[in-house]
């Protein structure tokens, strides 16, 4: 089920939406530290995180589910934002770079189909990160949020759905330590207390974080001189039976 893209929009206008912001951005930017000359494609509510890449990436847009809802975007600018079907993502083949999930696989009815069209629109060796809801964190059942909303995941659930889907897993994190609640010294303490959290309790996090690369299978090499003996096989036992043949008729 979706999180209505009003109540993401009131979430991310709080202090402690702003928080969630400023710490998860701090992990992306660890992992996609430039992005220049790339095209990235946020998908979901992707946008509080979004900005950081436009000026260095030569295109960031961003692709809202209709389940969810969709809002003009960036503001005061030219809208960059799309409504989209899961199932038939309005963008070329290998057209995007960089993709980015937020708020995204948690409510998605069609995993499968829709991660099949994130693989189609990813270039060949491109990459993408997925954010999801921690099952085993405090913001899994902090209604107020919308992390709570939709379906959570563990760390293996998140790689395994990734893996079957043609995505190669190269590196996983965490984030969000902080209880789900605001409280004025948050602000300043964020980043210490983050790094607390992920160093003494990994397993709680609010969310975990995966980039993967998109998976190019190709036909095995000695394949080929295979089949090719074995057409040849054929080829002379048929040649065998008609030269038999020929001489019975004689």
């Amino acid at each position: 089920m979706w999180t209505d893209i009003v109540d993401l929009r009131a979430f991310y206008a709080t202090p402690l939406g702003r928080l969630v912001r400023r710490l998860i951005s701090r992990h992306l930017r660890r992992i996609w530290p430039s992005l220049g000359g790339m095209r990235v494609l946020g998908i979901g509510f992707a946008t509080p995180f979004l900005g950081s890449f436009q000026g260095e990436a030569e295109r960031v847009v961003a692709a809202m589910p209709a389940g969810q809802g969709i809002l003009h975007w960036p503001n005061g600018e030219p809208n960059l934002a799309v409504l989209t079907e899961e199932q038939a993502l309005p963008f070329p083949d290998r057209m995007i770079d960089r993709m980015l999930l937020v708020h995204c696989l948690e409510g998605s009815a069609q995993l499968r189909p829709f991660m099949r069209e994130c693989w189609r629109v990813l270039a060949d060796g491109g990459r993408l990160v997925v954010v999801v809801t921690n099952r085993r964190g405090l913001w899994a059942r902090a209604e107020s949020s919308p992390f709570a909303q939709g379906r959570p995941y563990s760390m293996s659930q998140i790689t395994r759905l990734l893996r079957d889907n043609m995505f190669v897993p190269l590196s996983t994190t965490a984030a969000l330590f902080l209880p789900p609640v605001w409280w004025r010294l948050f602000g300043s303490w964020a980043a210490t207390l983050e790094e607390l959290g992920a160093r003494w309790f990994p397993t709680f996090a609010g969310v975990l974080i995966v980039e993967a690369e998109k998976q190019i299978y190709a036909a095995p090499f000695d394949g080929v001189p295979a089949r090719a003996t074995q057409a040849k096989a054929m080829v002379k036992a048929a040649g065998n039976g008609l030269t038999s043949r020929a001489r019975q008729d004689e």
